[in-house]
């Protein structure tokens, strides 16, 4: 009982870092890299804690924990937490002498780290009951490991393999349980930012429907008295006056169209639709654009790929974003779009530049309402998009470095 008691204690301090970043760090801190660096720090302070008080049985031996902060921390933060994390628990075991006990410490970090990260990617692009599998099988295997190297290193006795085996069991049955606990606390998350969107959408979409069609109907009017105005005979410089008085009237009903669009996201007409058909007609949609911006578009198509949408609205999504690539390269260049099947069961479509890139700051606001990245830009564009493919239980990811390029990844659930 007392082993068992020493579990629980372990399992208290394992639990501590998901309780105070759901409480006072994911609603405050706005930065991604941010937040990363602060469950870094806090799986840490759990893997410090875990080893100060360990589980002792048998004569100098001992267990912790420690595999579950360091797994999660691996699986959610990615390669340098996970290095972190690995040079924390070795440092720290270093400090109590080199023994037998810090030798098993480093072969089972060898042995097990490169197989946590192997998975790592799969674990972050996948579903939630994928990434609870994931998780659970690794722990099962760096504690099998670190039994077979226990046992090898100090010889297996049915005392040391029945603590070992309450050790695999706690192990796993937690990672389970703290995998599920953050993968709910992560789609809360997620559902309290789109319920805040969608109180502001609503806010649009009442102004919008009030002021949209009065606000039209003078435009209308000036545009048309503008036209009359561009008599052949009038002045150069008049005509350029006129014409940049249109377009920019012109400007303005596509921004008033845009909060339309934004305010009206809920059109439910989904059939099944092949993603790649759509693709090839939405190229040749804006290949002009692309060859007027010096654009060359390079396509890599899966075919009968079928998702259910809408397809007017998934067209509208995916010209945006092809859009903002090829306003992204000033001087021209290239942008790549493939769409395949994934085995997680999703399309995935992406659309790749050679633009001038993004910080992670400006990833993280991208769907924001009002944030553009373009000087005369409302963002509305972007939002739409995001919207879009959200009411399609569908995901966008956003991968960029400043100066080399954005690639624009969309996953949209697969049906056969």
């Amino acid at each position: 009982m007392s082993i068992i008691k020493d579990f629980l204690l372990q399992l208290t301090l394992t639990v501590i870092p998901i309780f105070i970043y759901s409480t006072f760090i994911m609603e405050k801190v706005k930065s991604e890299k941010n937040r990363h660096v602060t469950m870094t720090i806090l799986w840490g302070m759990s893997i410090l804690l875990c080893m100060s008080f360990p589980v002792n049985f048998g004569q100098n031996a001992r267990l912790e924990l420690r595999i579950i902060p360091l797994l999660l921390g691996s699986l959610y933060g990615g390669f340098w937490p996970s290095i972190f994390l690995s040079g924390l628990i070795i440092l720290y075991r270093l400090n109590s002498g080199i023994s037998i006990g810090f030798y098993n410490t480093v072969l089972v970090l060898l042995l097990t780290l490169p197989i946590i990260l192997f998975f790592q990617k799969s674990f972050k692009n996948t579903k939630k009951d994928k990434r609870v599998k994931i998780a659970v099988g690794l722990a099962f295997y760096y504690c099998l490991i670190g039994l077979t190297v226990f046992g090898m290193l100090r010889g297996f006795t049915f005392e040391h393999l029945k603590v070992q085996m309450i050790h695999l069991v706690f192990a796993v049955v937690f990672t389970w349980s703290f995998t599920l606990l953050i993968e709910k606390i992560r789609e809360l998350h997620q559902l309290r930012l789109e319920m805040q969107d969608s109180e502001k959408l609503r806010v649009i979409s009442e102004l919008t429907s009030v002021f949209a069609h009065e606000i039209r109907n003078p435009m209308q009017v000036t545009r048309g008295f503008l036209q009359l105005l561009d008599e052949p005979d009038l002045a150069q410089k008049k005509k350029e006056y006129i014409q940049l008085s249109i377009e920019e009237l012109d400007r303005a009903n596509e921004i008033i169209n845009d909060f339309l669009s934004f305010g009206k996201p809920s059109n439910h007409n989904e059939v099944r639709v092949d993603v790649g058909n759509q693709l090839h007609r939405v190229v040749n949609l804006i290949h002009s654009y692309a060859l007027g911006h010096n654009v060359v578009i390079k396509t890599d198509i899966f075919e009968n790929g079928w998702v259910y949408a809408n397809p007017q609205k998934l067209d509208q999504s995916m010209i945006n974003i092809l859009k903002n690539a090829i306003e992204s390269m000033p001087n021209g260049g290239m942008v790549w779009i493939s769409c395949a099947s994934n085995e997680d069961g999703y399309i995935k479509i992406s659309i790749k530049d050679q633009g001038i890139g993004m910080s992670q700051e400006q990833i993280d606001r991208l769907g924001s309402p009002y944030y553009s990245l373009k000087e005369s830009g409302t963002g509305l564009g972007m939002m739409v998009s995001y919207q879009i493919i959200r009411s399609f239980k569908g995901k966008v990811q956003v991968k960029s470095e400043k100066g080399v390029g954005t690639e624009f990844i969309v996953l949209l659930p697969q049906i056969t």
